[in-house]
């Protein structure tokens, strides 16, 4: 795999390792481990502010640059799955010597990695906070008419996320991420970039958040509730399927915490102290 961690005792955040190889960019505090995995088509380096607040508030945080962003290489095709995931960040945190029990958090794409990884490697996942996340089996086009996130064409999740983007209030954070994520990774590896957004488009892990729900993971759901790219019908069903779950409501859209990083160490943090 290649991992390269970047330790240092103080909560500060740090430039992408260089190399084809490298597969984590870290922030390293005091106290226990969090993992964050990011969303689709970005890097961690989107969300540093973010995250260097996170460790400045008491946690060691990781950061996996997840296979076929950021220059860690692609999944084989029989690995191109959330099950692949899982498998993949196991090994990263085996690489990375961590032993014991993370609170893994996830946004986006990275919340249904997180969703599959907690189902399928139980004894490394201690706790679990979604950040508008994938994985919800809803979608409506207008609100009433609830069908299977699996029918959303494709057209429609393209709408969504564009009209997000060039809003007026996150133009400024999407252009941050296009220049330090989207683009480079479309560059580098397109076909990687197109074959995830499928996979998240489609993404109904209902069953596994179900058994999450069966175990008594703790699990919390965080939700900007102005996001256009996540339908409110797949965040429903998310909620739904883990049987009322401790939620955090925010302003703002799918990718608020690139852009507000004080509420979302504030709001991870409301997290971490839920039942």
């Amino acid at each position: 795999m290649g991992v390269s961690l970047i330790q240092n005792s103080e909560p500060e955040i740090f430039g992408e390792p260089a190399g084809a190889d490298a597969a984590t960019l870290t922030v390293v505090g005091r106290g226990s481990p969090v993992v964050f995995l990011h969303g689709w088509g970005l890097t961690p380096r989107v969300y540093g502010r973010s995250l260097s607040m996170l460790a400045q508030h008491g946690h060691r945080v990781l950061t996996p640059t997840l296979p076929g962003f950021g220059g860690t290489p692609d999944h084989p095709p029989e690995a191109r799955t959330f099950a692949g995931y899982a498998a993949w960040l196991g090994r990263f945190l085996d690489e990375a010597e961590i032993s014991e029990p993370i609170t893994l958090v996830g946004h986006s794409f990275g919340g249904g990695v997180a969703i599959q990884a907690a189902h399928d490697l139980p004894e490394r996942v201690a706790r679990l906070v979604l950040v508008n996340s994938v994985g919800g089996g809803a979608w409506s086009s207008d609100g009433w008419g609830i069908r299977p996130i699996g029918e959303r064409p494709l057209w429609d999740w393209g709408a969504s996320a564009l009209g997000e983007a060039l809003s007026i209030r996150t133009i400024t954070h999407t252009a941050a991420s296009l220049v330090n994520g989207f683009l480079p990774n479309t560059l580098r590896d397109p076909g990687a970039v197109w074959r995830t957004a499928h996979l998240a488009r489609r993404a109904d892990l209902c069953y596994e958040l179900g058994v999450l729900a069966d175990r008594g993971l703790p699990v919390s759901l965080v939700w900007g509730r102005g996001d256009r790219t996540i339908p409110l019908a797949s965040f429903e069903s998310m909620r739904k399927a883990l049987r009322n779950p401790p939620v955090l409501t925010v302003t703002g859209g799918h990718g608020w915490l690139i852009h507000d990083p004080t509420t979302f160490a504030d709001t991870l943090r409301r997290a971490l102290r839920s039942p």
